[in-house]
This record gives C-alpha cells, structure tokens and sequence, in this order.
C-alpha cells in the first residue's frame, strides 16, 4: 500500500533547527535502506507558489503568497508500507522529532492512501454496492 505524508504548519514559523534535520535524515536513511521510502522533501513556501484554478468554468492564474492561507503543506514523503497502522507509526515517529527537537513547533502530518487504478475500480464497486443498500 502507498502512502503519502503531509506535513503541514503555519507559514512562517522560521527554518527548523540543525538538529531536527540531522535527526529527519536519519530517519529518512533508515526508511530508504528499509526500502519503504519512494520519496521525500520540503516544499517551498507559499510566496514562492502559484494556484492555477479552474472554478465555475473559469481557469486563474494566481501567485504566492495566498492570504487566506491559515496553514500550508510545507513538506512530503511517499511510502510503500504494508499498512496504515504502519503508516500510523512512521507519522508518530517523526512527530516526535519535532516535539523533542523543536518544541514550540506547532503542526500536523496528514497521512493519505495513494490509490492506483486497481483501488479506483475497488472504490467505485464499494461505492456501488453501497448506493445498492
């Protein structure tokens, strides 16, 4: 099962400490050896961005930074686990580097099942069979 990681946080919270990033790389290295990481990184902040839009039939342009963003995606990581309880546990895990090396940091990781079209075609029966009822 594939997974993807979202870390989000406020905007501006400042670069995280030395620390922090020498312990996420060698959880990183780790979940590479493993063989469960497909791949990972930091995002750019919201200045930097653009949203390209398509709402009631009209397509927009728009460039960072976005005002009304309370919280941002400010990094992400792929993985192929056998489960989400071990998804459940790789999140825990790197929130707790956070929590020891950066305490006043303050965000989430969003954890999200990566469907490939085998899992649409399952979703769409489910779905069905549910309608059905």
């Amino acid at each position: 099962m594939k997974f993807m990681m979202l870390v989000k946080h406020a905007e501006n919270q400042g670069p995280p400490p030395k620390e922090l990033m020498d312990a996420m790389a060698i959880l990183s290295e780790e979940s590479v050896k493993a063989g469960t990481m497909i791949a990972n990184g930091g995002l750019a902040p919201t200045a930097n961005s653009t949203r390209v839009r398509v709402s009631k039939g009209k397509l927009t342009v728009k460039d960072g930074p976005f005002t009304e963003a309370k919280e941002m995606i400010g990094g992400f990581a792929q993985f192929e686990l056998k489960s989400k309880e071990e998804a459940i546990e790789g999140a825990v895990r790197f929130m707790e580097l956070h929590k020891k090396y950066w305490p006043e940091w303050e965000g989430e990781t969003e954890i999200r099942q990566i469907f490939g079209p085998e899992d649409f075609a399952q979703c769409m029966n489910e779905r069905s069979a549910a309608v059905a009822r």
